[in-house]
């Protein structure tokens, strides 16, 4: 016999071999997790074939053979691919969970720069207009950088009383700009101020409204931040007197855009931004967030 038909017959039996491990494996794991009434009815089946077909060796083999496996590796091979299973479960909700987090830091990443740079942009405006008022900014900025950067770059983003905290900073590098042009007002209760809370989201709400409702306006306005339950949900609402719902609506980008998005992370359809209109004016921002699902976070 010639080398390359020599080869050829090498290479056919190899993998006819690899073939017969891969079913051999294949048949092995099925017969660990089958039911028996299930392998009964192979057997029946198998026997019904080979009496049919007058080879009824055949079936008496698999029947034995089958028998076997199952009862003396089976309940090991079954324990071994639950495991398996259970183990590339878990690496996958591992890779989801990372992957959560990773969305969710980069979208509050979009967040501290946009209210950073404003902040910024102010105190650079204030130097050459007013210089004692600059200087009173930066140290209120300084003061809540120093305090609270650490909380929102944590894990889980701290509580409600902390981003209660991080508003009132906020606010008041606010007033000192707008100074009687902005009145605020806080209604938080203190049983809901260690309520786990998403970062940055509060904040998003009162920027948009001074921004968006209480800027356009001569007179300025007022902005009261609230808290409440409703059965299992959790309200947090930003309430303002400026210019009404139809500006709010135009905010883009990073704003309540970002909110939403955020909130699917989180919650899935379970949590939602409402924006409303009061018969009063100006415009009702509201997170609702499910409570009991806050309490086991």
């Amino acid at each position: 016999m010639k080398a390359s038909q020599l080869n050829k017959v090498m290479d056919f039996l190899r993998d006819s071999l690899a073939q017969a491990t891969v079913l051999w494996w294949n048949f092995f794991d099925w017969l660990a997790v089958v039911e028996w009434r299930q392998l009964f009815i192979t057997w029946f089946l198998a026997m019904a074939f080979g009496l049919a077909l007058t080879l009824p060796e055949p079936a008496i083999w698999y029947i034995i053979i089958s028998y076997g496996v199952k009862v003396l590796a089976g309940g090991k091979r079954k324990a071994e691919l639950v495991a398996r299973e259970a183990t590339a479960e878990a690496s996958v909700a591992v890779l989801e969970r990372r992957l959560l987090e990773a969305q969710m830091a980069t979208l509050q990443a979009q967040v501290e720069p946009h209210f950073l740079f404003n902040t910024l942009a102010l105190i650079g405006q204030l130097i050459e207009t007013d210089p004692p008022q600059a200087a009173r900014i930066h140290m209120h900025l300084i003061d809540y950088l120093r305090s609270t950067l650490p909380q929102m770059r944590a894990a889980g983003g701290g509580t409600l009383g902390r981003q209660v905290q991080l508003s009132r900073a906020y606010l008041a590098i606010m007033q000192a700009r707008m100074k009687e042009r902005l009145a605020v007002g806080f209604d938080v209760p203190a049983h809901l101020e260690h309520t786990p809370f998403p970062p940055m989201m509060l904040q998003i709400l009162i920027e948009n409204a001074i921004k968006h409702g209480l800027e356009p306006k001569i007179e300025g306005g007022r902005i009261d931040v609230s808290a409440r339950l409703v059965d299992d949900t959790m309200h947090v609402d930003v309430r303002d007197n400026g210019a009404g719902f139809c500006m709010h609506a135009g905010e883009g980008g990073v704003g309540l855009a970002n909110i939403r998005e955020r909130l699917f992370l989180l919650f899935g359809a379970r949590a939602e931004l409402v924006i409303e209109m009061p018969p009063e004016g100006g415009a009702l921002a509201s997170l609702r967030i499910p409570y009991s699902m806050q309490e086991t976070r």
